[in-house]
């Protein structure tokens, strides 16, 4: 179905994992056509309940940019390209179901703004996370300078991408890059166990937490208005009356999405 990437569904959890191992999984022109795909089946297929993104083998979840496709871009080329990357890393940011980036060894450059760009992050022990575009004489182009400061403030932000020093996974841990680290036989297994605990709440409300979440960072939007008028959207919705008859008849819920 897809010429670079590999996907399964189980149990609701829609597993992505970009599959070029002889490149480290970098990002070229056919992984982003794969990615949109395999987003919009996100988007529309009702079976899918969340989502995992990762890399094939050991090496690299992506070490980034497949860099054989800048030789030769215009100015305005290369704009173009990155806000082509830009608006699918946005499609996975404001994806309505919860998409957990599985990080195992090299996430850097493109790679890094892809984990970025998931609503969060486990990392197996030999991850290693960088911006190390000031080495070519380049910014991150996928939304890296942005999320990174959200994510781990300014000062710290400022340092990698000018540095372009990688990480590793206790110290992305102990600034707030990723949620958990894990050795590699367990990255796959915790985000499963997540998710299958996120994919028994209620599917709206999780779409709206994400929602309102996202409107934090989102200049043109006032995130508490955001949560209130999601907040007022869930109250009318059944898994809302569901989900408070199941408390005050002290029952486990079963949401149905609606």
């Amino acid at each position: 179905m897809y010429t670079t990437l590999l996907t399964s569904l189980e149990e609701g959890i829609y597993i992505i994992t970009i599959n070029r191992p002889d490149k480290l999984n970098a990002l070229n022109k056919q992984v982003f056509q794969d990615l949109n795909r395999a987003l919009t089946e996100i988007y529309t297929n009702t079976e899918i309940k969340s989502a995992i993104i990762t890399g094939a083998g050991p090496k690299a979840f992506v070490a980034g940019a497949d860099i054989s496709e800048f030789s030769g871009l215009s100015t305005d080329e290369s704009k173009a390209l990155a806000k082509a990357g830009q608006d699918t890393f946005f499609r996975i940011e404001q994806a309505h179901k919860p998409i957990i980036a599985c990080v195992n060894g090299f996430a850097l450059g493109g790679g890094c703004e892809l984990a970025m760009s998931c609503h969060f992050r486990i990392a197996s022990d030999n991850a290693k996370f960088g911006q190390p575009e000031v080495n070519l004489g380049l910014i991150p182009g996928y939304g890296g300078t942005q999320r990174l400061v959200h994510l781990i403030g300014k000062g710290r932000a400022l340092e990698l991408l000018m540095s372009a020093n990688m990480i590793d996974a206790p110290t992305a841990l102990q600034y707030g890059l990723v949620n958990y680290v894990v050795t590699q036989e367990e990255l796959l297994p915790k985000a499963k166990y997540l998710l299958d605990m996120i994919n028994t709440k209620a599917p709206i409300a999780v779409s709206k937490c994400i929602e309102s979440v996202n409107a934090v960072f989102d200049e043109t939007k006032n995130g508490y208005e955001v949560e209130v008028n999601g907040f007022g959207y869930c109250f009318g919705t059944t898994d809302r009356l569901e989900g408070t008859s199941a408390f005050l008849e002290k029952r486990k819920a079963h949401f149905t999405g609606n």
